[in-house]
């Protein structure tokens, strides 16, 4: 297997939210075709998407002044190993439960015109906008933990003509 030197890209993420979403959107519609319910979703999942998510900023942070050189205390190699690896596990968690709300707020759609509808598919969406940030939140930490050849940083993309000056 081949992997991104550059780690886990963007449009990986879409590709992955955009196929958990159709593959989910039949499923789902299987079952409500044959008459079963779907389980109801609760606001404590948006919390917990916001906790893990600030939770993956706060332990990231040391691994982020390390690299820009203005951490004063020792970071144990092992320690950013392990934050890059659950910033890359978070953004495609993120992704794929994206593409599963995504999914159950376009099967919520039709029926948005009933009241109790309404405030099941604002649930739904604030779940898949959740899930999103975690998504983004894991990209953002692992471009912390990024460094390039000339030990440098690297924010990953070559506006400015970055990669060209380096070579």
């Amino acid at each position: 297997m081949v992997t991104d030197p550059r780690g886990i890209r963007a449009r990986v993420l879409v590709v992955v939210a955009v196929v958990v979403a159709g593959l989910s959107w039949v499923v789902l519609r299987l079952l409500v075709g044959s008459g079963k319910d779907l389980p109801q979703p609760s606001w404590f999942g948006v919390v917990i998407f916001v906790v893990l998510g600030a939770a993956l900023l706060l332990v990231g942070r040391p691994v982020k002044r390390l690299v820009a050189g203005t951490n004063n205390r020792p970071v144990h190699p092992l320690y950013a190993a392990r934050v890059l690896a659950m910033s890359q596990a978070a953004a495609l968690a993120g992704a794929g439960i994206l593409g599963w709300y995504a999914a159950q707020v376009v099967l919520a759609l039709p029926d948005v015109d009933v009241p109790s509808q309404q405030g099941k598919a604002a649930l739904l969406g604030a779940l898949a906008v959740a899930a999103g940030a975690v998504a983004v939140v894991g990209l953002v930490v692992q471009s912390w933990c990024r460094i390039d050849d000339s030990g440098r940083p690297d924010d990953g993309d070559d506006i400015g003509g970055s990669r060209a000056r380096a070579r």
